[in-house]
């Protein structure tokens, strides 16, 4: 089942994060998705069997991407 989730992170200041950010992610298994852009939104979709959210924010957490709690 893919799972769709847009979230707000910590460490986007420039383009140069977004990429960062896209070289973290890049080949997570089970990952189909992730668009950032420069208000440190990230948009992620996975497959619910192969990956998890919680294991997706500690790849990113690895990064320096921590996620922003909601408002």
């Amino acid at each position: 089942m893919i799972r769709r989730e847009t979230i707000q992170v910590s460490g986007i200041r420039c383009e140069r994060c977004v990429m960062r950010l896209a070289k973290v992610l890049e080949g997570h298994e089970g990952l189909e998705a992730a668009n950032a852009n420069l208000m440190g939104q990230v948009a992620l979709a996975w497959d619910d069997e192969r990956t998890s959210r919680e294991t997706i924010l500690a790849e990113m957490a690895r990064g320096g991407f921590r996620e922003l709690e909601p408002v």
